[in-house]
């Protein structure tokens, strides 16, 4: 009897031992992927409740293919046989027709480890289009897309420089002319104002002579031709102005709107402010004819 128990035990062992072995698995969820298209890699492992298995993590190198992503499930344990799996979410950038992958399970043993490796698990690469249409339909798009653009301040100071440049020598060229120029032209201006502004003085002296109307005519005349020969007429009076001037008919002029001013004369002016609007003119003249030749001579 003891010899037939010690033969049946010899007979069950290899069972017993098939039974206490780690089994893994590894497949792809689909058969072909498109290039960088995510793919699930599915890993699984059977082996007994004592033993101690440890999956793959981000650390493994998965080239030629990227890990996404990894999904852990919790332990399955049923009379004795724990069953564990993962899905690893990958993407393959490789442009070989099949790229192959087998992750390994680390068994760990008090002094060593064992690497238990699945089959090989191929993943196809998928570039052609599923069908094509034989008259394509193309979607109207007719709103223009604004494109950024990126400021060019190379391009900018060059435009700046050159037009500063132009400026410079134009400056240079033609600075004295256009100084001439508006001088000319203000000095005409002046003359235009004045000549109004003086019409209006004289009449209204001709018609009332009153000191006040006396002083305004003959200030005003005097202002004017200072601002023309630079001489202080202001502050000279009537015989240094005709003194400096060498003409005794502008001294008679002036002789005559004096006395308004001082005496309260009521003589009549329009022959004294006619003859200095004649000798204002003059020099307006005299002064275009100085700036005319200055201009010709540049």
């Amino acid at each position: 009897m003891g010899k037939i128990k010690s033969v049946l035990l010899l007979f069950f062992i290899p069972f017993l031992s098939l039974a206490q072995e780690v089994k893994v698995d590894g497949y792809f969820l689909q058969d072909s992927a498109m290039l960088g298209e995510r793919v699930g890699y599915v890993l699984k492992a059977t082996y007994p409740e004592q033993k101690q298995l440890i999956f793959p993590d981000s650390l493994f190198d998965y080239s030629p293919l990227v890990l996404l992503e990894k999904k852990t499930f919790i332990s399955n344990t049923t009379e004795g046989i724990t069953s564990d799996s993962s899905i690893y979410y990958i993407s393959n950038f490789s442009l070989e027709p099949s790229v192959f992958l087998t992750l390994p399970v680390y068994e760990v043993s008090r002094y060593d480890s064992i690497t238990h490796y699945p089959l090989e698990a191929e993943l196809k690469l998928k570039l052609t289009l599923d069908s094509i249409p034989e008259q394509p339909t193309f979607q109207e798009n007719n709103v223009y897309q604004p494109l950024e653009k990126e400021f060019n301040w190379m391009v900018v100071g060059v435009l700046l420089g050159g037009i500063i440049l132009v400026l410079l020598v134009f400056y240079v060229l033609f600075a004295d002319r256009i100084k001439r120029m508006w001088k000319d032209r203000n000095q005409k201006r002046r003359w235009n104002q004045f000549e109004k502004k003086w019409t209006k003085q004289t009449a209204l002296l001709a018609q009332s002579p009153t000191l006040e109307l006396a002083d305004q005519v003959q200030g005003l005349w005097k202002s004017y031709m200072e601002s023309l020969t630079n001489l202080p007429f202001q502050e000279w009076t009537s015989s240094e102005i005709g003194e400096n001037l060498k003409d005794p008919k502008v001294f008679k002029a002036l002789r005559s709107i004096d006395l308004i001013i001082y005496a309260g004369g009521s003589e009549k002016s329009e022959e004294a402010t006619t003859y200095l609007l004649q000798v204002a003119k003059e020099k307006h003249l005299e002064k275009l004819n100085e700036i005319k030749h200055a201009r010709a001579t540049s």
